[in-house]
């Protein structure tokens, strides 16, 4: 499952165990609760970071969970209820009142890179763990908001292609180079504590968390769209 704690005004929200995070729908829930939480917390200065312990940073959707629905029609149901249920969590991301950073520490794969994704910024190990879309090789589509996701974030059509066209399998170095990360690590412990140091150095602006949010939703107008998500006028504080 995950973990929230908070370090003064930084928060910590962790993957926990040694299995690979397969965004079952308890886990999803979950991760919404911790995000609600730090969301109801927030204060000028605060900063989110996110990793996991083991071998994956996440490896998608349960689907392993959907195979065991018994029929093919009960596994597309239980499929189609992940989807659906991650999809506000991406809002969540978005709308958060604070900057967030990810460290990935493993492999990233499908959702699961698309909760890295989710973030503001993203710190990833080099001498392990990649990033993979795994969509094409398992002969399913890409959700509208995944896609959007991926177009805000990614801004290298050749970048795009290699992700999901390919379904190529990107090391560190190549993310960064790609623009799918913003810096990488010689290992997870390195990652996590660039990751930390990145969002304490963002949460000494002691920025206001709303205009935060809105300014992030406004590099995103697409997903927005998709996502259902509305502006919100924010008038300075002070002049």
């Amino acid at each position: 499952m995950c973990t929230l704690e908070q370090r003064g005004n930084i928060f910590y929200l962790t993957l926990t165990g040694e299995d690979e995070h397969r965004l079952h729908p308890d886990l999803i829930v979950s991760i919404r609760s911790a995000l609600a939480q730090a969301n109801s917390q927030v204060v000028k200065g605060s900063a989110l970071i996110t990793t996991a312990h083991g071998k994956f940073f996440s490896n998608g959707f349960d689907l392993r969970y959907a195979q065991e629905a018994g029929s093919a029609e009960a596994a597309m149901e239980r499929l189609v209820n992940m989807v659906e249920l991650f999809k506000p969590l991406v809002t969540d991301f978005i709308s958060l009142r604070m900057p967030t950073v990810a460290a990935i520490t493993g492999h990233a794969a499908a959702a699961g890179l698309m909760l890295a994704m989710c973030h503001d910024y993203v710190t990833m190990r080099s001498d392990q763990g990649v990033l993979y879309m795994s969509e094409l090789d398992i002969g399913m589509t890409l959700p509208d908001y995944f896609t959007a996701l991926i177009r805000s974030k990614i801004s290298s059509a050749p970048a795009r292609r290699a992700l999901v066209l390919r379904a190529m399998k990107i090391k560190a170095d190549e993310a960064v180079q790609m623009g799918i990360v913003h810096s990488d690590h010689a290992n997870g412990e390195d990652a996590f504590r660039a990751a930390v140091h990145l969002g304490e150095d963002l949460a000494k602006n002691r920025w206001n968390g709303t205009a935060y949010a809105e300014i992030r939703k406004s590099l995103h107008p697409e997903l927005c769209v998709i996502l259902g998500i509305s502006d919100v006028p924010v008038l300075p504080s002070h002049l």
